[in-house]
């Protein structure tokens, strides 16, 4: 996967159209949502056996996702080497929603990005995950609105 790729797939205006639903998303719900996109695993990272899964559970830790007041941080992380999504949820969050209703929206993502339109599955899955955030941590007035940026982020080499 080269590694200008992703600026293929996702332009500035797909960028900016996920941190747009990520906002509107937030104002819905006491939930965190952080978006992350990578090419490819490090050369040395393949070799050791790190899966994609194993990568996303590093980026969630490194963008510090669980580091919000009520544990209520989600990462959605694609891997487009290996054309894998992966959804992170904080532990918060996850004595509510098990991993297959996770695994389910990743899933929806995933079939949209195969057909090459990443805005929609992209939007598709945020707007999934608002839903489950906003049954299981609703917004209320003393909410500390937005701890983590809404911008996507790309992780390069």
């Amino acid at each position: 996967m080269p590694p200008w790729r992703w600026r293929v797939i996702f332009p500035k205006s797909v960028l900016t159209a996920i941190e747009v639903a990520v906002r509107q998303s937030e104002s819905q719900h006491r939930g965190e949502i952080r978006f992350a996109i990578e090419n490819a695993l490090a050369p040395g990272s393949v070799w050791q056996g790190l899966s994609a899964r194993q990568r996303a559970t590093q980026v969630f830790s490194n963008l510090r996702v669980w580091d919000t007041e009520e544990n209520c941080g989600v990462l959605i992380y694609l891997m487009l080497a290996d054309r894998e999504v992966h959804i992170i949820a904080d532990r918060g969050i996850a004595q509510h929603v098990p991993q297959s209703e996770w695994n389910a929206i990743a899933e929806v993502m995933r079939q949209h990005f195969l057909k090459g339109d990443f805005q929609r599955g992209s939007i598709e899955g945020i707007e999934q995950i608002t839903l489950l955030l906003a049954d299981c941590f609703p917004s209320t007035s003393s909410h500390k609105y937005n701890e983590l940026p809404d911008r996507p982020v790309i992780i390069s080499k």
